[in-house]
């Protein structure tokens, strides 16, 4: 047997490479980095703050009547001395002044010579421009809603001062027809006062949205979908 009849060294079979499908998927991230994660998605911006509806027209109301009310009940008892002479014709017998002391509430409601019943109607009417007031500070209304608010404080507290300075509200203004002759006499105060609280029952109240579709409103399209 010569050299060249030696067996050979078998060589090793290559390895098949996986396919394509089942091999894992090579990451294009350089070695040494940390994986990046996702970021969360922001959150949606808060809705823009409601703007606050300025009190001025309830509290400018409040000091124009406030003012004009005492201020004719000093030229009726004081320039006019309306104490005194009790009545003046000015449009008779639409129009007059008659003096009167009104202890208790509108057209003499609830009178009484108890000093009693004068601080409780002083506190009664205390109490409810208080409560006007929180409801204006927490609803903030319109300028109709806030002026009949200023005109239901304004007159509210002009007679309270009537009540501490003269004990009784000063009542001068006298309305009557021909034929009648009207026993009540009133101020700008009440005036004020029923005028406001119609302005506080009667105001309009908020617009109210859409209201929501029923299945009866939902309507198909071209495509057959409910819209």
């Amino acid at each position: 047997m010569t050299d060249t009849d030696e067996p050979q060294p078998k060589k090793p079979r290559a390895k098949l490479a996986a396919p394509e499908s089942d091999a894992a998927p090579k990451s294009t991230r350089p070695a040494g980095t940390a994986p990046k994660r996702r970021r969360k998605p922001a959150p949606p911006p808060p809705p823009p703050p409601t703007p606050k509806v300025s009190l001025w027209w309830a509290a400018g109301t409040a000091l124009v009547i406030l003012g004009l009310d005492q201020l004719t009940k000093w030229i009726v008892v004081q320039a006019l001395n309306l104490v005194e002479v009790q009545a003046i014709d000015v449009i008779d017998p639409w129009l007059n002044l008659r003096m009167a002391w009104n202890q208790g509430v509108n057209f003499g409601l609830f009178s009484s010579d108890v000093e009693v019943m004068r601080w409780v109607l002083i506190g009664i009417a205390v109490v409810i421009c208080v409560w006007v007031a929180v409801w204006l500070l927490r609803a903030r209304p319109g300028k109709l809603a806030q002026v009949a608010a200023g005109l239901l404080i304004g007159g509210a507290l002009g007679n309270v001062i009537d009540r501490v300075v003269y004990g009784a509200v000063a009542d001068f203004l006298n309305m009557s027809l021909p034929g009648w002759r009207n026993p009540y006499s009133f101020n700008v105060a009440d005036i004020a006062i029923f005028a406001g609280a119609l302005g506080l029952v009667f105001q309009p109240g908020p617009p109210s949205g859409p209201e929501p579709a029923t299945p009866r409103d939902k309507v198909r399209d071209g495509t057959g979908k409910t819209r």
